[in-house]
């Protein structure tokens, strides 16, 4: 009797069976069994594969002094960084523990070298490197889990390679990328793709419709996210705030505001030429000659004292920076981070004279005498009136300035004035990601070739311009009926033109609405208010190449939502967020809309979009390469009324005998070329004395402002300020260009130290019966122009 089968194992074929040891890497398949052909399949590269078992490695105690020389190859000569024994000590510590006995045979340790310089200047941490900081912690943990046998495979740091998650084989024979390129396109390791180059997407291959598009490197950079940098006066650099900001802060936090801001003009006037003291010339110091853009002087050099050095030195001569204030009993006093004294302007002559206006709140130079008081029993320090205490008697001025400002070419450490040029091997603060958009030495020189590339100049006054132009409108009021007349007419305007000469982008600025109806109460206000949003966005919806093709965006006023309901429309604190999102969802649509519309008819994809931007707010064109302020502010009524009034006779510089501070006058430009105040008005010119009257009241407040570096120097009483998002008032480095919207001021354009500052005044112009006003800048010749069309 047979005995029943027994089922047998279904039996894999061989060529399905585990292999007992891993397969070579990448064999070559033979026709022929003389050669051995393998059995097995050739397995494609796993990159999440298990590391091989003779990989392992033999840690070794590496010392510092033995790495030494290779990191200072990599650090200080490739990077211009600067390491502490500390981070020696670490990087010493982590390459003996990763790399064994291979670190300097196998050249292990210079690539991991090479990783965290590249990691340490995306992180922007700073010229001196630091084993205890966070970033550095964080840098080496990213690191030990993307090493191999000692080998580094793959790094999670932002780099153009690692930003597409390109890994390698150990042998470096087989490659592969989850987005499916070729190695050699990304194959790229320069010292740029560790400073936000993978977060530009540039490539020079790419010749795609998209990248022709200049819009692809246009950012808005909102208040509230952009970078809290701090100067660092011990390390000479700047540092990245640490601490999470809050609306509620604590109160030693409006100190630092003022620490920050004296700090910051502080160390630029030291970078000044006038006082950069000469070891050749120590005779007396002559006087100052002025040029037309620059400080000019004959082997003179200025000495800062700080207000505590006045003790002791009666009737001797200083010249002290600090902040103008108002003392508690009422009269004018000087502060810094040393000192209060109290402030005698009697005498003072302001410089330039009627050039700028100074008000309690901003940080001036003053030269003049110390006196002391023969009442004071005990002039010393300690009293509660400044920083440092209440330095007896009083500081008499004889001359007043605001601290010359600096350009942004020497900022940035840039070879040409015009910040075109290449940035130079040292000095300057281009390693500073000052935006969120990459350093000016990682990616200023790529950004400038995409320019030149994708955005032409005009030829003549005639040209369009195409593409690279900027339309502002201010005080676009959507209460009115005139204001929608003259947004059709200039929407009208810029949609009768050919598409590829469409602006980059339009920005409209607040009020847009006349009153704060906001503040009325009850929900009538913010239902009017959505509706005068609604009635935009169907005059919007008349012009959709302008939303396929443009970028909108919007930055409201005191009199805009939110803040309008508790302030009524007084000044707000700043910076203040957007338009909030309930009220623009009909604008949104009909972009929304227009874009779809685009994409059905010519089967392509649009993308054009509307940004309800924070006041103030940034605008990044092609990166680090232009940076233009957008702000809005009824500026110039609030210096009219805060400011100080001098003597109308003040003493002459002989009687004296003191010299004034430095300062730079503004730059003396051609009325059309620079201020093209009646570009296509078809009015008469107006008389010259009311054009040089407006043209000096606009180079008035343009010195002001940029010499202060900071968009809001007043009071904090008068201009509330959130104490830990000042840092976005700065006004540093200068920008390419400034919209300052003050719808008190008739509409200008100034050039400053380079800084091109734009008022496009109201949309609606004053005064004059049917008539719109607007600014047009061009992004490549850095320059502005007001236009007027009727409606």
């Amino acid at each position: 009797m047979s005995q029943p089968r027994q089922p047998l194992k279904p039996k894999a074929a061989p060529i399905f069976k585990g292999l007992a040891t891993p397969a070579t890497l990448n064999p070559i398949p033979s026709s022929s069994p003389a050669f051995a052909t393998p059995v097995h399949p050739i397995r494609p590269f796993n990159p999440t594969a298990a590391p091989a078992k003779g990989n392992n490695i033999l840690p070794v105690t590496l010392p510092p002094a033995n790495l030494r020389p290779l990191a200072f190859r990599t650090f200080t000569k490739k990077y211009s960084l600067t390491l502490t024994t500390s981070a020696l000590q670490v990087l010493a510590t982590f390459i003996g523990k990763h790399c064994g006995t291979g670190w300097k045979e196998e050249g292990l340790a210079e690539k991991v070298l090479e990783e965290v310089a590249k990691s340490w200047k995306s992180r922007n941490g700073g010229v001196i490197v630091e084993g205890e900081s966070n970033d550095m912690k964080d840098i080496l943990k990213n690191l030990e889990g993307s090493m191999v046998g000692g080998k580094l495979v793959a790094s999670r740091e932002l780099s153009h390679q690692n930003s597409l998650s390109l890994g390698s084989s150990q042998n470096g024979e087989v490659s592969h990328t989850r987005l499916g390129l070729r190695p050699n396109v990304l194959g790229r390791e320069d010292s740029q793709s560790s400073f936000g180059m993978s977060t530009l997407d540039v490539d020079d291959d790419e010749e795609d419709a998209e990248i022709k598009d200049p819009r692809r490197w246009l950012k808005v950079i909102d208040a509230f996210e952009q970078p809290r940098l701090v100067y660092n006066v011990g390390k000479k650099h700047f540092d990245k705030e640490s601490t999470k900001p809050s609306l509620f802060p604590l109160p030693s936090h409006k100190t630092q505001v003022f620490r920050n801001r004296y700090n910051l003009i502080h160390q630029r006037l030291l970078r000044n030429e006038s006082f950069q003291a000469s070891s050749i010339e120590t005779a007396k110091v002559p006087p100052l000659r002025r040029s037309s853009s620059t400080v000019a002087t004959q082997q003179q050099s200025y000495k800062l004292t700080p207000i505590a050095n006045l003790l002791g030195r009666n009737g001797s001569n200083h010249m002290v920076l600090g902040l103008l204030t108002i003392s508690p009993t009422g009269t004018l006093a000087l502060n810094d981070l040393t000192g209060s004294i109290a402030l005698d302007l009697t005498h003072t002559k302001p410089i330039p004279e009627d050039g700028a206006w100074f008000a309690p709140g901003m940080i001036v130079l003053v030269d003049g005498t110390y006196e002391e008081d023969d009442n004071n029993t005990s002039a010393a320090l300690g009293g509660n009136g400044g920083v440092g205490g209440t330095v007896g008697g009083k500081f008499i001025g004889f001359f007043i300035g605001g601290p010359p400002c600096e350009r942004r070419s020497v900022t940035l450490g840039l070879t040409s004035q015009n910040g075109e040029g290449d940035t130079t091997a040292g000095g300057g603060f281009g390693w500073v990601d000052f935006l969120g958009v990459g350093s000016e030495r990682a990616v200023g020189s790529k950004m400038r070739k995409l320019e030149q590339r994708l955005i032409r100049k005009p030829m003549d006054e005639n040209d369009l311009g195409g593409r690279g132009r900027m339309v502002v409108l201010g005080e676009v009021n959507l209460d009115l009926p005139h204001t929608f007349q003259a947004l059709r007419k200039i929407f009208g305007l810029y949609a009768a033109e050919p598409e590829d000469d469409t602006p980059m982008t339009f920005v409209l600025m607040g009020n847009f609405v006349q009153h704060a109806i906001i503040a009325r109460g009850g929900s009538g206000g913010s239902v009017e208010y959505k509706e005068c949003f609604d009635s935009l966005a169907v005059l919007l919806a008349e012009y959709p190449t302008l939303l396929q093709c443009a970028t909108f965006i919007f930055v409201p006023g005191d009199n805009d939502a939110w803040a309008s309901s508790f302030s009524a429309g007084a000044a707000t604190p700043l910076p203040r967020k957007g338009v909030p999102e309930m009220f623009t969802t009909r604008i949104k649509r009909t972009v929304a809309a227009a874009n779809a519309e685009a994409e059905k008819e010519k089967k392509t994809k649009a993308d054009g979009e509307v940004i309800w931007a924070s006041n103030p707010s940034r605008l990044s064109i092609f990166g680090p390469t232009h940076e233009i302020i957008l702000f809005r502010d009824d500026m110039s009524g609030r210096l009219r009324r805060t400011a100080v009034k001098f003597s109308s006779k003040p003493v002459e510089d002989d009687e004296m005998g003191m010299s004034p501070p430095p300062t730079a006058a503004p730059e003396p430009e051609p009325e059309p070329a620079e201020m093209d105040l009646n570009a296509e008005s078809h009015m008469p010119n107006p008389a010259p004395e009311a054009l040089s009257s407006d043209i000096h009241a606009a180079r008035k407040l343009v010195k002001t402002i940029l010499d202060q570096g900071y968009l809001s120097p007043f009071n904090m009483a008068i201009r509330p300020v959130l104490w830990d998002y000042a840092s976005a008032l700065q006004v540093y480095p200068l920008p390419t260009a400034m919209v300052l919207c003050d719808a008190e001021v008739p509409a200008f354009c100034v050039t400053y130290e380079g800084c091109c500052v734009m008022n496009p005044g109201t949309v609606v112009a004053p005064g004059r019966r049917g008539v719109a006003r607007w600014v047009e800048y061009d992004i490549r010749g850095k320059g502005g122009r007001i236009r007027e069309g009727f409606f």
